[in-house]
């Protein structure tokens, strides 16, 4: 009899538990599913999974992790439970542990193709690539027709800078899965940071497809918010994008199911005999040599004491160089908090009573906008990081300027706009590249191998953010002008020759393209000065480099669209006083003005 009963009273518990569970009462759930794991441990694998995920939909990552655990202890040799809990680890950001457990699932079963990629996954995601590379490459040993691997090898490939080995393994995981849009998405961008532009229009349309689809299906899209500003989509699309990455990081953030914050009561902005202060929190990975730091640098110790008190939060760790120190030195308040989960910064952040947070990241490496959806201020703002809308209903404010963001595009902008006057673009030049303006450590052309009776058209931008419309204008100029050069950067090496026979093809004389390697800032800064003129990408603009140039004494030619992105160099323009001498609002225009600069300035 006791046999029977041992046999049916798993299967009772375990489908009263499902009824509960369907029902939403969770806690009637995971009580009977316990008591179905108590009466038979081989009932467990089914429903392992099950109490997972149940638990993991409550939020409670925590309890998931303890009760997987439990589980282990009675289901040696099977290895599902360790790649339950190591998914569960990676929702907490505990990567030690989730290695752990895939090391568990790969004792177990050498030959777990699926366990090698989820680990090279993991590593990945903490920026070990070579060993990311490694797993990938032995998952395909085992499994040469697994797409997913391929695609995965891709990825780690692409992040090291190999790109030509990236576009192979792409391409060789659509081969075996022709629907695969996170690999399609890839490739078209890997193929853009090389200007690889064949069957560009037809790919850019399919992205488009996928996109759409994904939106509609509620999909996170597979085209990241930072790619999406550099692309020539309809901005309301750019924006449904950032949404959804938006509502992505509220999801990362309900997992830590904190209950709601309470906000410091607002203070009067100008009170006779006001006493409090304005309490500013910045929130950044890049105090550190990053290009935001270098334009930043002076902001936070520059704010008026007597009335604002700043905090500054680094989510990177010290990266030693001046940058970093000088934030450090200057910064009423600096904490780096890199070490520390989102919820325990958030909670940091709430006991400092912030008012106003400031959103440095938006959608850039190292970013932790899950912190910000966790609302631990009650005035949250995006500024200088993402030059685009965040999507976000936990962001209030985009500051901006009236030319990169005018009224007009307001519906292409989740946020409210606050348009600071004359440029929102900050720099720190002045503190820093002074030494630009004395004209004795000028470089020489000769040092670069730039030819001294020229005329020097340049553009230093990142290769991503060329397109065939405006290299046809470049080839176009530089064959009406046959005594000039175009200066570009090796950004990365890999594009340099498809730029050269995409250039010949077009007539241009092959000397007349002339690449440099990248240059250290300071180097980089002074040498832009052996140019005539910068040649801005209007998909995408210059927007460090537009103020590295300018700051050189170089002028510019620039095509503002839509997109917050591609508006930037404008605004940079109008702020050195001679705007509408640099800014067209048509191709056909920004032909006409290059020559007619170029002759000014030869003749």
């Amino acid at each position: 009899g006791t046999g029977m009963a041992n046999y049916i009273l798993p299967y009772v518990s375990g489908s009263l538990a499902s009824t509960y569970y369907e029902q939403g009462q969770l806690d009637l759930a995971i009580l009977h599913y316990k008591q179905a794991l108590a009466s038979d441990s081989g009932f467990l694998e089914a429903y392992i999974k099950l109490v997972g995920s149940l638990l993991s939909c409550m939020n409670m990552v925590a309890a998931a992790a303890t009760y997987y655990k439990a589980t282990l202890t009675v289901t040696t040799g099977l290895s599902a439970p360790f790649n339950n809990l190591a998914i569960v680890y990676k929702q907490q950001g505990n990567y030690a542990d989730a290695i752990s457990c895939y090391n568990e699932v790969l004792r177990i079963d050498p030959l777990a193709a699926d366990g090698l990629v989820n680990r090279g996954n993991t590593y990945k995601e903490i920026g070990r690539v070579t060993e990311a590379i490694q797993d990938y490459m032995y998952a395909i040993t085992i499994r040469p027709t697994m797409a997913e691997a391929h695609a995965n090898l891709a990825s780690a490939y692409k992040d090291s800078g190999h790109v030509e080995a990236a576009m192979k393994s792409y391409k060789q995981a659509l081969l075996l899965r022709p629907d695969f849009p996170e690999a399609t998405c890839n490739l078209l961008h890997t193929l853009q940071c090389v200007c690889s532009w064949e069957d560009r229009d037809k790919m850019f349309t399919e992205v488009e497809g996928i996109i759409r689809r994904q939106i509609k299906m509620s999909v996170l899209p597979s085209v990241q918010p930072f790619h999406a500003i550099a692309y020539p989509l309809d901005p309301m699309l750019a924006l449904e994008i950032s949404r959804k990455y938006a509502a992505h990081c509220s999801l990362i953030a309900s997992r830590y199911a904190l209950p709601p914050f309470n906000h410091p009561t607002p203070i009067p902005i100008k009170s006779e005999g006001r006493n409090q202060r304005l309490r500013v929190g910045y929130v950044s990975s890049d105090f550190g040599n990053h290009p935001l730091s270098h334009l930043m640098g002076s902001v936070f110790g520059m704010h008026n004491r007597q009335n604002v008190e700043v905090f500054c939060y680094a989510l990177s760790q010290n990266d030693g160089t001046e940058w970093r120190l000088r934030t450090q030195s200057e910064a009423e308040h600096f904490l780096d908090v890199s070490a520390m989960s989102s919820d325990m910064i958030a909670k940091l952040i709430n006991e400092h009573k912030i008012q106003i947070l400031v959103n440095l990241n938006g959608y850039t490496k190292g970013a932790r906008n899950e912190i910000f959806a966790m609302l631990p201020a009650p005035i949250q703002v995006s500024y200088m990081g993402f030059p685009g809308t965040t999507g976000a209903d936990y962001i209030d404010y985009l500051v901006t300027d009236e030319f990169v963001s005018p009224l007009c595009f307001s519906h292409i902008y989740s946020e409210k706009l606050v348009h600071l006057p004359h440029c929102y673009f900050v720099n720190d030049y002045k503190q820093k590249n002074l030494d630009v303006l004395d004209p004795n450590c000028w470089h020489k052309r000769s040092d670069y191998g730039l030819p001294e009776d020229k005329f020097i058209f340049a553009c230093f931008n990142q290769l991503y953010k060329m397109d065939p419309e405006i290299f046809d204008s470049w080839c176009n100029i530089l064959k009406r002008v046959p005594n000039s050069v175009l200066w570009l950067l090796r950004f990365p090496a890999a594009g340099e020759m498809r730029l050269r026979a995409y250039a010949v093809a077009r007539g241009v004389q092959p000397e007349q393209i002339i690449f440099t390697d990248v240059a250290m800032k300071n180097e980089h800064i002074r040498r832009s000065a052996l140019a005539d003129l910068f040649l801005d990408t209007p998909l995408c603009n210059a927007h460090t480099t537009g103020t590295d140039i300018l700051w050189a004494g170089l002028p510019m030619v620039t095509l503002p669209l839509e997109k917050m992105a591609t508006r930037v160099a404008g605004s940079l323009c109008v702020a050195t006083g001679l705007g509408e001498d640099m800014i067209v609002n048509r191709y056909v225009l920004y032909f006409n003005e290059t020559l007619s600069l170029c002759l000014a300035n030869w003749l």
